[in-house]
């Protein structure tokens, strides 16, 4: 777009912090210009402006007849128009997020520079002078590194609406624009970049940003894996080494490792909850995927060693150790695939060219036990730690500590399995197998009608028998031959890849001590748990409960603390160094209580959970299952890393990472290492808080909880009454939301229900938070906030004074305000009552957006009567303004959208259907999602 368009986005920042953010947008947004004007003409310029500048005066000042006139013109474009319109628009937006992401690295690096012996807040040295200020000694500090442990999990829940093609355009664009910066560049050297870039903007608006077909589960593989082959490889070893620069600078005298604390993890491949593409021999060939991915990042940097070791025996005398090793690889190796160096007097060539012959073989099953390859990362590593005493034996410490240092941590996180995969099933399944399983070997005809007791009298009795309960000559069904074959798959992968590469089977919709047990069984049956003849137990995989309704939170501790007592149970725990994990569902919990039930439930959950394994001296791993929306409790990594009572983190902490969320925190270095050392440091401050917790009364905390508690039960009554008990409620969402379109965005290889089935229930919450997001509501992340807030204080001037005491000095209470405000602000009622006019019967549509329009405002007025705020947001300006620079930009695609929406459905009833006119809608879904920065 012009000048005119890409200076109102920059414009009215802050003048000295942005100046540079505005250029670049100002940049890209020239260069788009020029595209439009050399794909659809002049004419098709004009058009994008004269929207954009009525959106925007709109924005400054809200005129009926204005608005009108507005709609009118956007409603008489022609379809090729209104075509390229919206993709003007949606590529606008993917612009302004590379030119934002940019100017986040650069005022990191701006930071860095300027600020002399100053510390950045959220930074690793921040976490580890903050140790120092408080004198934590030295033993005090290892004892917190010890305990703390983060894993962030991938998932390919279907929120990621950008393809990977378009997401490899960005990277080039981004490194293009970064280029900028470079004080070096010539005139010629700028017009040439401009020129690459206009190249790049070109083949973008040229690439279709729709994909053709739904990705495969293999393809959402290969998406995963692309962040740890184009950053995190790189960026996780360098988080460890500047945690270790600081401890080394505030506790010198000690020489630091760091324990593995931050790991990566990933459900894609393993997740077959509701989605029957993952099976079992789609789960092998992920685990292969993810080695052979390891196995070529250790190829890269060996290949890149014999660069750079080129000592030589003229000049030093390097190790008999290393020495003794090459005569031993001469003996067992057989060079296939590589060409050993040739010069004898350079032994650390030598060396690793045999290094790299072994990884080459390590790929073939058939060498496996044999000394031609590695069978174990441990081999690899005991390698590199020849290589790494050798150089410091002749004082190339430097080398050894930059170069082999950094592989060795490499290999102890990323192993020959690169990440750890997770397996998830629905309870249901695994109930649906063991009956038949069990009427096959006559133990029990109806295992399904038997009591809960009856069950876990039943499974403790089999897991304690050592005699098989399924056998080859039986016939079973398909599904139960499938779950079968998944544990089999586990147990084949734990003996090729390492125990870590899968430890842990998580279980959707746990509500019953069974649910657990028959996972136990099941893996019995093939040897990942074992009972010995001694009465030890040897158990390689871990039974997980998801909890994930309201319901099913409030039964969590009853549950686990019936399982603890189970002498097999407590066993099995024990064997796993008396460490359990528990995950917590934020999606479903959301959808089943609303935003304010869900998050005190989880942290009544939290809190009730670890006391109960407190009382059995076993320690918890919560496992958070967040997602990128509000609605289902997404928020920043450090956040929701110190939202977590303290005392709940002492086990470790799994967060998911998922949809949009993983492109923007991991596609580019910079914003992957910012966002992994605030987490670190948020998880050195929360371990802290932990081990030497602050001074609290605890009488006005219980108070505070009470209300809380109060506060919670209004809003659940409050979010219930309308959707479950409001008998048009789910005619209201169909019809006021792209709900059914969303459907047909090819944007993951699971479907959005997990049934064929219109029930509320059977919907997964991914789609129901996307199409509340679309439709500018965010419903679920604010609604029932405030009558709760009001029928708490009526007109009491205390108790409004508590709810201000509570925000300035309670964090779960502050956290719960924040948030809720960050929804309020992104929402738009204004543009939701376009969406709602899409609703064929007018009571149902005025009857209930009143009631949503009337909650909004007393919600919003309520936050602002306890955060003391004049508006939505003041508390983060930068935000605020990102939202309200957006909005103009962003209407325009929801209003295009409504227009489509209703062109497609009127067409459908009559049962016609026009593809293209499909196409645009998934556009707009596409564009509105990069312009709001949030999908599910």
């Amino acid at each position: 777009m012009s000048d005119q368009v890409t200076s109102t986005l920059s414009a009215q920042h802050r003048p000295q912090a942005n100046n540079l953010l505005r250029r670049d947008v100002r940049f890209l947004g020239n260069i788009l210009g020029e595209v439009l004007v050399h794909q659809g003409g002049r004419e098709l310029l004009d058009i994008v402006e004269q929207i954009r500048e009525t959106s925007k005066a709109l924005r400054a000042e809200f005129v009926p007849e204005l608005f009108e006139q507005f709609k009118t013109t956007i409603a008489s474009l022609s379809p090729e128009n209104r075509h390229q319109v919206i993709r003007a628009f949606a590529i606008y937006f993917q612009l302004v997020n590379i030119a934002e992401q940019n100017h986040r690295i650069r005022r990191k690096r701006d930071y860095e520079r300027s600020a002399g012996e100053s510390v950045q807040r959220g930074s690793i040295e921040s976490a580890i002078s903050d140790l120092k200020e408080r004198n934590i000694d030295v033993e005090g500090v290892q004892e917190i590194l010890s305990n703390i442990s983060l894993e962030l999990v991938m998932t390919a829940h279907p929120t990621e609406a950008t393809r990977r093609a378009v997401l490899d355009i960005h990277k080039r664009i981004a490194e293009d624009v970064m280029e900028l910066d470079n004080p070096t560049l010539t005139y010629r050297e700028r017009e040439i970049l401009r020129d690459k870039l206009l190249n790049e903007v070109l083949i973008l608006w040229q690439t279709d940003e729709l994909r053709d077909r739904k990705p495969t589960v293999i393809d959402e593989v290969r998406n995963g894996l692309y962040y740890f082959d184009e950053t995190l490889f790189e960026v996780l070893p360098n988080v460890y080494e500047e945690l270790e620069r600081n401890l080394t600078k505030y506790y010198p005298g000690e020489s630091w490792h760091v324990p593995s604390y931050l790991r990566f993890g990933s459900w894609i491949g393993g997740d077959r909850d509701g989605n029957p593409s993952v099976t079992a021999k789609v789960t092998w060939e992920t685990l292969t995927l993810n080695r052979q991915l390891a196995i070529k990042k250790y190829e890269e940097k060996l290949h890149e060693l014999v660069g750079i070791l080129s000592f030589s025996t003229n000049l030093v005398e390097v190790s008999e150790e290393l020495i003794n090793s090459i005569k031993k690889d001469r003996e067992h190796v057989e060079l296939k695939c590589i060409d050993l160096w040739r010069n004898a007097k350079e032994p650390y060539r030598i060396k690793l060219g045999f290094m790299l012959e072994k990884l080459a073989n390590t790929r073939d099953e058939s060498l496996k036990g044999s000394a031609m390859r590695y069978n174990s990362a441990s081999e690899l590593l005991e390698d590199l730690y020849i290589i790494d005493r050798s150089l410091r034996g002749h004082f190339a410490d430097y080398v050894a500590d930059t170069h082999i240092g950094k592989l060795v941590r490499q290999v102890e996180l990323f192993g020959f399995h690169m990440l750890t995969l997770d397996i998830r099933q629905h309870s249901q399944e695994h109930e649906n197998a063991m009956a038949e399983i069990l009427a096959k070997m006559n133990i029990v005809s109806n295992y399904g009608s038997l009591s809960e007791e009856e069950k876990i009298e039943l499974l403790s009795k089999l897991l304690e028998d050592p005699r098989p309960l399924t056998s080859s000559h039986l016939d079973y069904s398909a599904s139960t031959r499938e779950c079968l074959d998944v544990y089999h798959t586990v147990y084949r992968a734990q003996q090729e890849f390492g125990p870590e590469c899968i430890s842990t089977y998580l279980i959707s919709m746990t509500q019953g001590a069974s649910d657990m047990l028959e996972v136990m069984v099941f893996a019995k049956e093939v040897g990942l748990f074992r009972k010995e003849a001694d009465g030890s137990v040897r158990c390689t995989l871990q039974s997980v409960p998801l909890f994930e309704t309201i319901d099913d939170l409030h039964a969590a501790p009853g549950i686990m603390k019936l399982l603890f007592e189970l002498p097999i149970y407590r066993q099995a725990v024990a064997a796993r160094g008396d460490l359990h994990e528990i995950m917590l569902g934020y999606s479903d919990s959301n959808k089943d209580g609303g935003a304010v039930t869900a998050n005190w439930e989880l942290r009544v959950a939290l809190n009730d959970i670890t006391a109960t394994a407190g009382e059995y001296g076993i320690k918890l791993k919560f496992f958070h299952g967040r997602g990128g929306a509000l609605g289902r409790g997404g928020m920043p990594l450090n956040r929701s890393i110190l939202a977590q009572p303290p005392h709940t983190v002492g086990g470790g902490i799994k967060i998911t990472e998922q949809g949009e969320v993983l492109s923007s925190r991991y596609s580019m270095q910079g914003i992957a290492y910012r966002s992994l050392e605030q987490a670190t440091w948020a998880l050195v401050t929360a371990a802290r808080l932990a081990k030497y917790p602050q001074a609290q009364d605890d009488a006005v905390l219980k108070e505070w909880e009470e209300i809380s508690r109060s506060i919670s039960e209004t809003a659940l009554n409050k979010y219930q009454d309308l959707i479950f008990r409001d008998p048009d409620f789910l005619t209201y969402f169909k019809e006021s939301t792209p709900l059914p379109e969303v459907g047909e965005l090819n944007i993951g290889s699971r479907p959005s229900k997990r049934k064929n089935s219109d029930r509320f229930e059977d919907l997964r919450a991914i789609p129901w938070v996307f199409a509340w997001t679309q439709s500018r509501y965010l419903l679920p992340a604010w609604y029932a906030a405030g009558t709760a807030l009001k029928q708490y204080t009526g007109d009491d001037a205390k108790r409004l004074e508590t709810l201000k005491t509570m925000y300035e000095k309670f964090p779960f209470f502050r956290s719960l305000i924040d948030n809720l405000q960050m929804a309020l602000a992104k929402a738009d009622l204004t543009i939701a009552k376009e969406y709602a006019d899409m609703i064929a019967d007018s009571t149902i549509r005025d009857r209930i957006f009143t009631q949503i329009e009337n909650e909004y405002k007393l919600t919003s007025d309520m936050i602002l009567s306890i955060t003391g705020q004049d508006e939505i947001l003041d508390n983060v300006p930068v935000i605020q303004e990102s939202i309200r620079l957006r909005n103009p930009y962003v209407d325009p695609l929801s209003y295009m959208q409504v227009q489509l929406l209703t062109e497609l459905r009127e067409l459908r009833a009559k049962e016609e259907d026009d593809p293209e006119l499909l196409r645009e809608v998934l556009l707009t879904i596409n564009g509105i999602a990069a312009g709001l920065r949030n999908t599910g």
